[in-house]
């Protein structure tokens, strides 16, 4: 089989990545929790009237989900109103739909009759707004979340093994597998002192492969303060996300969606 210079050299990075990484194996615990992380009423969208034309398409959209295959990401829209469903790429089918009607749920409680809300569980986003946001980059909504136990010794080094186990898998995440098939998420672990450091990164559907880059280094540096000197940590936002723990959160190495 013939491959160009460009394909070649592609697979020439994903196994070398391969080699440094030590994917997690499919021994690895299934009691995954679905913790429920944040929530964010959009407030400067405004709210809607119960029986209004926009209800209407809100309530059609949430029916399009319901009726969805739950294949991992999902994205629907009427006007100017969309919605974004992403479940992390070990929980979908049962999982990604239990998720979503859990958030679907609680956003309903915590921000009724708001046009615009995003929720966040370990398994999935579920986001729903009326702005021009799909392919975008979300720079507003986001937080940071770090384990109250701190590493201490050589911070140095635990920095540079952080951002090298980071990088490869971001590396592995934006990397084309095929035509017009991006993977979007990875999931690796790597040694510390001893440990085993296992992390994961991901973003939503319909970033480009460029987009998911950006989104992912861009708050690697911008939260690096929560993220470092940390037994676990984790960025969250509304279209990219990356974690690290040094206990397996991961049910198994989905590499592809």
């Amino acid at each position: 089989m013939y491959f160009s210079s460009s394909v070649l050299k592609r697979l020439i990075l994903i196994n070398f990545l391969a080699i440094q990484l030590l994917l997690i194996s499919s021994e690895l615990p299934l009691n995954t929790t679905n913790e429920y992380l944040n929530h964010k009423c959009l407030v400067s969208e405004g709210k809607y009237k119960p029986g209004s034309e926009f209800e209407r398409h809100l309530n059609n959209i949430i029916k399009m989900f319901y009726s969805g295959s739950y294949r991992g990401f999902y994205l629907f829209g009427m006007n100017n109103d969309n919605a974004i469903l992403q479940c992390r790429a070990d929980s979908y089918g049962t999982k990604c739909h239990d998720c979503f009607a859990t958030a679907l749920a609680k956003l309903r409680r915590k921000c009724p009759w708001y046009k615009g809300m995003i929720i966040w569980y370990d398994q999935c986003l579920l986001a729903i707004t009326t702005t021009d946001a799909i392919g975008k980059i979300d720079y507003d909504n986001n937080f940071c979340m770090s384990n109250a136990k701190k590493l201490g010794g050589d911070k140095s080094a635990f920095t540079r093994t952080w951002k090298t186990l980071m990088d490869n898998l971001t590396t592995l995440a934006t990397t084309t597998k095929g035509k017009d098939t991006y993977t979007m998420f990875s999931a690796g672990e790597t040694l510390y002192k001893g440990d085993k450091m296992y992390g994961m990164v991901q973003c939503t559907y319909d970033l480009s492969l460029r987009a998911c880059k950006e989104c992912l280094v861009f708050n690697s540096v911008r939260f690096q303060d929560c993220l470092s000197d940390t037994r676990g940590a984790r960025f969250v936002g509304g279209t990219c996300t990356f974690r690290f723990e040094f206990y397996p959160f991961i049910s198994k190495p989905v590499l592809n969606i």
